[in-house]
C-alpha cells in the first residue's frame, strides 16, 4: 500500500437516509451500498450543513459553513453568489501535492470558475449526456410530468444519465490507473427529481405495496405559515399517500439504479487492483422530502427528511469493515478536513470540520455532542433558519415564524411542534443558549443583538 490513498468520491443528490437498504428500509434493496457499507464504515447519524445543492457543495470544496463562505443560494434564485475568493480549497491544495484530479458530472461550486480552476485536469459535464443522448436517437430531455417525475420508456439502462456517467467514471479511473494518487469525484444528478427510471427499475417498487414515511401525513399545526404555502406553491396541498405513492416508487427507482452503477465503479476499482487502495467514500449533498411532510423537494424546512444522509466510507487497512459510526458528523465540513489528512496534506486554518479519521480509528475524544444545520430560503424568497439537534431533541430557530421543538424519541417524524408546550420550555432554553453558543464560535452573521436577546431572554414565541 501507498502512503497515499487513491480518493473516490461518489456524490449523489437528495439521496434521503432512510432510503438505503441497510438503513432499513422496508422495500429498497442497494445491495452495492450496503457492501460498500460493510466493508467500511457507516455513520448513522450524518447531516449535511444545509439543504441546498450550491451551497453545501461549496462547503464540501472550502470546509466552512455557507455562513462563512457566503453562497447561500442556488443560481438564478434571489441570493445567488459565489463563494469568498479568499477561501482555501482542498481540491487545489490535493493537486499542488501531486494527485491527479477529475471529475465526473454537476460542478454547481462556482457560476463561472470551472473545476480546472479548482486543481482538476479533467472534466466531463452533464451537458455532454444529452448530445450522446440524442445521438442513441433518444430524445435530449423528458418533458412529462416536469418536475414529478416519469417513466423513460425510452431508453435502456445503459443508456441512462447514470449509466453514462458511471462509464465516464470508469473511464477516468483506467486513464488514472498509471498517474496515482488520484481523485476522482462523481457528482450525480439523481436521486434529484425529477426522477426518470427506465424499465425494469420503474416497475421495482409498486406504489401499492410502498409504506408512507414516518413524517407522513403531517397536519402542519402549530408550525409555520411557510411550509404550508410551500405545499400550495408546488400544487401539493391535501395530496393523499395514493398520489404520493407513484413518486416515490419512482425515486426508489432511481436510487436503485443508482446502486446497481456504484457496484460497476468498484468492481472496476477491483479488476484494476485499485481497490486496497483507494478511499472510497459515498454521500450525497443533502436529502429530499419526496412526500414527506407532504411536500416536495427541500425548501423551508430543516426535518431530518432533507438533512439527514447516509454517508459510508471504505478504506482497506485503516477504516474498520462492518462498523456503524454513531457520532454526530456534518458530511461536507468534515469530509474536507478528512480529505486533507487522507492526503498528507496541512489542513488549512480557515476549515470548521473535524477529521473523520480519529472517529474511524475508535477515538471519539472531540465527538459532538449535538449537530447542527443552516438555511437562507431557495426560490420563494430568503428565510432564515437554524438548527440544533442531539440525540432525543430538535430545535428550529425561525427568525421569521414559530419556532419548532421535537421529541425525536417520542415523535421520530417530526410531526409534533412542542415549542409552546411547558413542560418542554427547559429543554428549549437549553437548545437556545447552545444553538448561540455554536453561532458565536462559527461568527455566524445573523447572531447579533437581535437575535441573541429572543434566543437568549425569552422575546421570541
Amino acid at each position: 500500500m501507498t502512503e497515499r490513498p487513491n480518493i473516490l468520491i461518489l456524490q449523489s443528490d437528495q439521496h434521503r437516509y432512510d432510503c438505503v437498504g441497510i438503513h432499513g428500509h422496508p422495500l429498497l434493496e442497494t445491495p452495492h451500498l450496503d457492501a460498500l457499507a460493510t466493508q467500511g464504515t457507516r455513520f448513522s447519524h450524518a447531516f449535511c450543513p444545509i439543504p441546498v445543492c450550491i451551497p453545501t457543495r461549496n462547503s464540501l470544496v472550502y470546509g466552512v459553513w455557507p455562513t462563512k463562505h457566503l453562497s447561500i443560494a442556488n443560481w438564478d434564485t434571489e441570493a445567488p453568489r459565489p463563494a469568498r475568493d479568499d477561501l482555501a480549497a482542498w481540491p487545489n491544495l490535493l493537486a499542488e501535492a501531486g494527485y491527479r484530479l477529475g471529475l465526473v458530472g454537476k460542478w454547481h461550486v462556482h457560476p463561472t470558475r470551472g473545476p480546472e480552476a479548482f486543481g482538476h485536469v479533467e472534466h466531463v459535464p452533464l451537458t455532454q449526456y444529452r448530445d450522446w443522448r440524442e445521438a442513441q436517437g433518444l430524445s435530449r430531455y423528458l418533458t412529462e410530468n416536469r418536475y414529478f417525475g416519469c417513466v423513460d420508456a425510452e431508453a435502456r439502462p445503459e443508456q441512462t444519465q447514470l449509466a453514462w456517467g458511471a462509464d465516464r467514471v470508469i473511464e477516468m479511473i483506467r486513464a488514472s490507473a498509471n498517474q496515482q494518487p488520484f481523485c476522482i469525484s462523481w457528482c450525480t444528478d439523481e436521486p434529484h427529481p425529477p426522477c426518470q427510471p427506465p424499465e425494469p427499475y420503474a416497475s421495482m417498487y409498486p406504489p401499492d405495496k410502498i409504506p408512507p414515511w414516518p413524517s407522513y401525513p403531517d397536519p402542519l399545526v402549530g408550525k409555520p405559515y411557510i411550509q404550508g404555502q410551500q405545499r400550495r406553491s408546488w400544487g401539493i396541498d391535501g395530496w393523499t399517500w395514493e398520489q404520493w405513492a407513484p413518486i416515490v416508487s419512482r425515486y426508489l427507482g432511481i436510487v436503485r439504479l443508482l446502486d446497481d452503477q456504484i457496484g460497476r465503479i468498484l468492481a472496476a476499482l477491483e479488476e484494476l487492483g485499485l481497490a486496497e487502495n483507494t478511499l472510497v467514500v459515498y454521500t450525497p449533498d443533502h436529502g429530499d422530502t419526496c412526500g414527506g411532510h407532504g411536500m416536495f423537494d427541500k425548501h423551508y424546512i430543516l426535518y431530518d427528511d432533507v438533512v439527514r444522509v447516509p454517508l459510508m466510507i471504505r478504506w482497506p487497512g485503516r477504516v474498520p469493515a462492518g462498523a456503524v459510526c454513531d457520532a454526530f458528523v456534518s458530511n461536507s465540513l468534515d469530509l474536507a478536513t478528512t480529505f486533507c489528512e487522507a492526503a498528507a496534506v496541512p489542513t488549512p486554518a480557515t476549515f470548521q470540520g473535524q477529521s473523520l479519521l480519529p472517529l474511524l480509528a475508535g477515538d471519539t475524544t472531540k465527538a459532538r455532542d449535538d449537530i447542527y444545520a443552516t438555511y437562507f430560503g431557495n426560490q420563494f424568497g430568503l428565510y432564515s433558519q437554524r438548527m440544533v439537534r442531539d440525540r432525543r431533541w430538535k430545535y428550529v430557530y425561525n427568525a421569521t415564524a414559530e419556532d419548532e421543538l421535537y421529541d425525536l424519541a417520542a415523535d421520530p417524524g417530526e410531526v409534533h411542534n412542542r415549542a409552546l408546550d411547558p413542560s418542554c420550555a427547559d429543554e428549549l432554553a437549553r437548545l437556545r443558549r447552545r444553538l448561540v453558543a455554536w453561532m458565536e464560535e462559527t461568527e455566524d452573521p445573523l447572531l447579533n443583538g437581535w437575535t441573541r436577546g429572543q434566543l437568549l431572554e425569552g422575546r421570541k414565541l
